[in-house]
């Protein structure tokens, strides 16, 4: 969500901040330690160094400083401005302070240092850190603070007062602007970037300012909080996938530099949730070894160094079992551009990279905003079956019309898919409404944003409701079957009388979408998609065979009312639009019936036709 975006949300977190005032945290900036004091305080390279010689960890680290070699031959970061957005740079200069900073702690070679100075110093010179896209802000001062920090004792007093200068004018002074209290006040993982972007400023600079430090990581503390609420009751990110990775990545910065800088986390990891949050991660990860990827994400999946601090505060070390295998996986060495990598070395000593611990469970369960239920038949396969299910509401940020909606991997392929986000600069070069998210908005007409392009139903070709919220029913789970069933009627309001749908795991051998509705006193047409990377073909009137690379996958209906089988490209009409080549719409049609409740299951079956003795759970 973009600033214009979190205007809507004003009101609610306003309320909510009111709600939080009895968290009032007041700190001593007089009893900071000395630097460095952020994340990695001094003499906290000699465990470092040990975890750097284990199996993996080695290998781990090796990459890394030759990561840092090739920077040493790279010209300095320029400020460059991408549609509204200089957040690739801030993000790239995060990466390679960071990077470096880690390298020269780690060796002591003053090459590292060096190179780090110049790359602070630059940014140091720009004329701002762009304020209207605050993220942007946020990164610059988290990377500049991390540096000032960690090389203070090699940095000369004029590029001291350079930078210090530059995170004061160009960081903290702007964040008290009233433009900006809208996102200061975010539900949202802007909320947790800028407040941890800031509260690290604060803690670089607090010597010479020590009232604003102090105000500016109160505030931080507080705030934060409003963000945190979210991950109630079970730990499940609404934002999704990429977006956990970056908000929750920075709630977790902020509170490992509380706890260095003053011994406490203020209460923050009471938070409810926020501790099994480490679990959704695991859960989303599927045995292809890609992501969940509802709302505004991608497949992407990767080492998490978040994840390394998850283990290390619950002792859990089954919330890594992904981590090892996606190292692994990873032959082009993609981990290296994420940049808080070195941060695995900080959370994860202790860390076993090459003996992953397997889950106990083969199911996660998430209330909260976005519901979701993720369920497989096995740990270690990239053959197993894998079913990811969202409820929650299009109204949520970065949440698209995709409620009810699922994914489905068998054999090594992902049958049933989500086309993830769009390329938000793209859009908003071609004048894109994309952060309205009223009803009737132009956000709705994006392609790969409305429920006609997802894994759910449509009536009548009408959106779904952005004020329909949708939580998980009921549930189970067995060897013979797991299932979530929910009510789908709040997203459907006026279109239907109701609306319910179960996905189920039946005998760990196929899935089975089974949904039961009743429509009103009108003509009301059903369409139930299904979106897939798969070569589809009609066999009959109520069987479709998807075949890719050599797989199979049947997909067999059982309705009380005839259906009608629509194929086609998942290309939109709009110019604007992403393409989407080797995507195909599989859907049908159906004439529900006047005033009466009809059930219709669809059944996923992987490798053959089988034998089913599955009956309703709605």
């Amino acid at each position: 969500m973009n600033a214009k975006g979190i205007v809507l949300v004003v009101v609610i977190s306003f309320f909510a901040t009111l709600s939080g005032a009895d968290n009032k945290v007041s700190i001593d900036i007089g009893k900071l330690p000395p630097h460095p004091r952020i994340l990695l305080c001094k003499g906290a390279e000699k465990a470092l160094k040990k975890q750097a010689k284990l199996p993996v960890w080695n290998g781990l680290y090796e990459s890394i400083l030759q990561a840092c070699d090739t920077m040493l031959g790279l010209p300095v970061n320029e400020r460059v401005v991408v549609g509204r957005r200089l957040l690739a740079t801030s993000r790239e200069n995060l990466r390679r302070i960071l990077f470096l900073g880690f390298a020269y702690r780690m060796t002591g070679e003053k090459r590292y240092s060096d190179r780090a100075e110049a790359e602070m110093l630059k940014a140091a010179s720009f004329s701002d850190w762009n304020p209207s896209h605050f993220l942007d802000v946020a990164e610059m001062t988290a990377a500049l603070a991390i540096g000032y920090d960690w090389l203070y004792p090699k940095l000369s007093e004029t590029s001291r007062r350079t930078i210090r200068t530059a995170i004061l004018e160009k960081g903290l002074k702007p964040s008290f602007g009233k433009e900006h209290d809208a996102i200061l006040n975010a539900p949202t993982n802007w909320n947790q970037v800028c407040h941890c972007g800031m509260a690290y400023g604060a803690l670089a600079v607090a010597e010479t300012e020590p009232d604003l430090a102090r105000r500016t990581i109160e505030r931080a503390v507080e705030k934060v909080r409003i963000p945190m609420r979210h991950y109630a009751p079970d730990g499940a990110y609404p934002e999704g996938y990429a977006y956990w990775e970056y908000g929750t990545s920075f709630n977790v910065l902020l509170i490992s530099a509380m706890e260095n800088a003053f011994g406490t986390d203020f209460g923050l990891c009471d938070a409810p949730g926020f501790l099994e949050s480490g679990k959704f991660m695991l859960h989303m990860v599927t045995p292809q070894l890609r992501s969940f990827c509802y709302s505004d994400c991608s497949t992407d999946a990767g080492l998490l160094p978040a994840l390394f601090w998850f283990y290390r505060k619950t002792g859990d070390a089954s919330i890594l079992c992904n981590q090892g295998w996606l190292l692994q996986a990873d032959s082009r060495k993609n981990h290296l551009q994420d940049r808080l990598l070195p941060l695995l070395f900080v959370w994860g000593q202790g860390a076993s990279l090459d003996k992953p611990t397997v889950p106990e469970t083969l199911y996660w369960k998430g209330g909260g905003d976005n519901p979701v239920f993720l369920m497989r038949s096995g740990w270690n396969d990239p053959d197993a079956l894998y079913v990811g299910v969202k409820m929650g509401t299009p109204g949520a940020s970065h949440a698209h019309m995709d409620v009810g909606s699922f994914i489905f991997e068998a054999d090594g392929v992902r049958w049933a898919i989500d086309m993830g986000g769009e390329d938000y600069d793209r859009l908003e070069k071609r004048g894109v409404d994309l952060w309205n998210g009223a009803q009737g908005s132009q956000r709705w007409e994006v392609f790969r944003y409305n429920n006609k392009a997802h894994n759910t139903l449509t009536f009548n070709d009408k959106p779904q409701s952005i004020k329909g919220k949708v939580q998980i029913k009921d549930w189970r789970d067995s060897t013979r079957l797991r299932y979530v069933a929910m009510d789908l009627t709040p997203v459907y309001e006026g279109q239907v009388r109701y609306a319910e749908r179960a996905v189920a795991m039946v005998d760990d051998s196929y899935a089975v979408i089974e949904d039961r509705v009743e429509p009103g006193l009108y003509y009301t047409r059903m369409r139930w998609t299904l979106v897939t990377e798969a070569t589809p073909r009609i066999l009959s009137d109520s069987v479709l065979l998807l075949e890719r690379g050599g797989k199979r996958c049947y997909v067999r209906i059982a309705s009380q009312t005839p259906v009608r089988w629509i194929i086609r490209p998942a290309v939109s009409e709009n110019t604007y639009d992403s393409p989407n080549p080797g995507v195909t719409i599989v859907a049908f049609d159906t004439d529900l019936t006047l005033r009466q409740a009809q059930r219709i299951c669809v059944f996923l079956m992987p490798g053959e036709m089988k034998e089913t003795a599955y009956t309703s759970v709605l």
